[in-house]
């Protein structure tokens, strides 16, 4: 799980509101509810945190075990049952990293990132029939919040589109 962002030195930030909270909370259920479906959509093929892994090394590109342990908000030993189901599968690729061969560099296979882009594009069918009942207003300010959101709680921001990224559990 990312980790949170801290409030710029010297600020701090304001008290938060329980409408505040029950907002997103509100929201997160409906985006819990699309990835959840997504997911469900595939049947017994993966679990929810062996997703997230295939979205952490879509997105972020060939990944070490420290890494997606750090990702996944649990010990290495976790990770490495993870991703050696992942591997089982045919979802992960197992080498050597280039810099120290010492460490492993997980990467998608074909079938994984074919399995990334199936449920992305459900999800992203599903968010579409949401965003199309507002205005286009309402649209913009949706996005510019969760930019906000997903900055904050320490999304990574990439150059290229996220084709498969879900709000940390």
């Amino acid at each position: 799980m990312p980790r949170t962002a801290k409030p710029a030195k010297g600020k701090r930030p304001a008290a938060l509101t329980a409408v505040q909270i029950d907002a997103v909370l509100r929201a997160s259920r409906a985006l819990v509810g699309v990835a959840a479906s997504s997911i469900a959509e595939l049947g017994e093929v993966v679990t929810i945190p062996q997703f997230r892994v295939l979205v952490m090394i879509d997105t972020l590109g060939p990944l070490n075990l420290v890494s997606v342990a750090d990702g996944l908000d649990v010990n290495p030993s976790n990770a490495s049952r993870i991703c050696d189901r992942l591997i089982r599968a045919g979802l992960l690729n197992r080498g050597e990293a280039a810099v120290d061969r010492r460490n492993i560099s997980l990467s998608l296979t074909r079938d994984g990132r074919q399995l990334v882009r199936k449920v992305t594009g459900h999800r992203r069918r599903a968010i579409g029939r949401v965003l199309s009942v507002m205005t286009p207003a309402e649209r913009d300010a949706v996005v510019a919040a969760l930019d906000v959101f997903a900055a904050a709680a320490g999304e990574p921001q990439t150059d290229t589109p996220l084709d498969a990224m879900w709000p940390p559990a």
